[in-house]
C-alpha cells in the first residue's frame, strides 16, 4: 500500500508538473505571437490585458467620497452615506449606480473599441475593475443582467458590449448572467447626439421582461450591466421594466460615467 500510495503521488506531481509547463509554453507561444500591447495605445507591455503608464495615469477612477445612489464623485467628504441634491432632488428607479471611472482618456478608448471595434477580448479585464468597483452589490447579488440590444441592433452589430461585460463578470464572480430575461421591445434611435430629455423619450418603454421569465426576476436582487453611464435614460427605463416585475433590488453597474465635462458620449 505505502509503494502504490507513494507511486500515486509521483505520477500526480508528473501530471501537475506537465500540465504546468503546457500553460507556461502556451503563454509563452501567445507572446511571441501576440506580443503583450496596451489595451488601448498598443505600446509593448510587461503582460496582456493592460494598460502602459501613459494610459494608466489618464484613467480617472471614481472613489469615496460619492454619492450613496448616483454614484457621482464628490470634491470633498459630506460624510458617511451622503447624497446628491440630483438623487435628493430627481431618486433613480435603481437602488443603486457604481462605475469604474469617469468616461475620457484610456476608458472613453476601452469603451468605443469594445463596442465599435470589435474588441471583445477586452471585457475581461474591464471586468475585473467592474467586480472592484461594485464589489458590495455583487457579493450580495442573485444574477447578473445585461442591458439588452434591439434584435436589429444585435444583428447588425453582431455582439451585445453589456452582454460581454456581464459574461466576463459571472464567470469572475460565479453569480449567475440571465441574459434574455429583459428583452428590448422597442427599435430606438441611437442615444448619441440627444439631448437628456430626448434619450428619455427614445427609450421610453422599451423595456419588458418576458411573462415567461418572471420568475427569475421576482423578489430578486440584480446587478443591470452597462458601459456607460451618461443622462440615465436607459439604464432607467431598464430598471423600472425590471422593478415593474417584481425585483426587489436593482443596482446598475457601468464601466464609465460620462460626468458634465465627460458628457459626449
Amino acid at each position: 500500500m505505502e509503494i502504490n500510495w507513494r507511486h500515486n503521488i509521483r505520477w500526480r506531481d508528473l501530471l501537475q508538473g506537465g500540465q504546468h509547463r503546457a500553460r507556461h509554453f502556451a503563454r509563452s507561444l501567445r507572446d511571441v505571437i501576440y506580443p503583450p500591447a496596451c489595451a488601448t495605445c498598443g505600446l509593448p507591455i510587461a503582460g496582456h490585458g493592460g494598460l502602459c503608464a501613459n494610459c494608466w495615469r489618464s484613467v480617472r477612477f471614481i472613489e469615496r467620497p460619492y454619492c450613496e445612489v448616483l454614484g457621482l464623485p464628490f470634491s470633498y467628504d459630506p460624510g458617511p452615506g451622503m447624497l446628491s441634491a440630483e438623487a435628493i432632488a430627481d431618486p433613480p428607479p435603481f437602488d443603486r449606480l457604481r462605475s469604474v471611472a469617469t468616461h475620457d482618456g484610456a476608458v472613453r478608448d476601452l469603451v468605443h473599441r469594445l463596442k465599435y471595434g470589435d474588441r471583445t477580448d477586452l471585457a475581461p479585464m474591464m471586468a475585473r475593475w467592474m467586480l472592484r468597483a461594485g464589489k458590495e452589490a455583487m457579493a450580495e447579488a442573485d444574477a447578473i443582467v445585461p442591458v439588452p440590444l434591439h434584435r436589429w441592433r444585435l444583428f447588425s452589430r453582431q455582439y451585445n458590449q453589456s452582454a460581454e461585460l456581464g459574461r466576463s463578470l459571472s464567470l469572475l464572480s460565479g453569480k449567475p448572467m440571465v441574459s434574455s430575461v429583459l428583452v428590448r421591445v422597442k427599435r430606438t434611435q441611437k442615444q448619441v447626439g440627444l439631448t437628456a430629455k430626448g434619450r428619455a423619450e427614445n427609450v421610453k418603454g422599451a423595456f419588458k421582461v418576458l411573462e415567461r421569465r418572471r420568475d427569475e426576476v421576482l423578489g430578486r436582487r440584480l446587478v443591470l450591466i452597462d458601459d456607460v453611464y451618461t443622462t440615465g435614460a436607459t439604464v432607467n427605463a431598464a430598471s423600472r421594466a425590471l422593478k415593474r416585475a417584481g425585483a426587489a433590488e436593482v443596482t446598475v453597474l457601468t464601466f464609465a460615467m460620462a460626468l458634465a465635462d465627460t458628457i459626449s458620449a
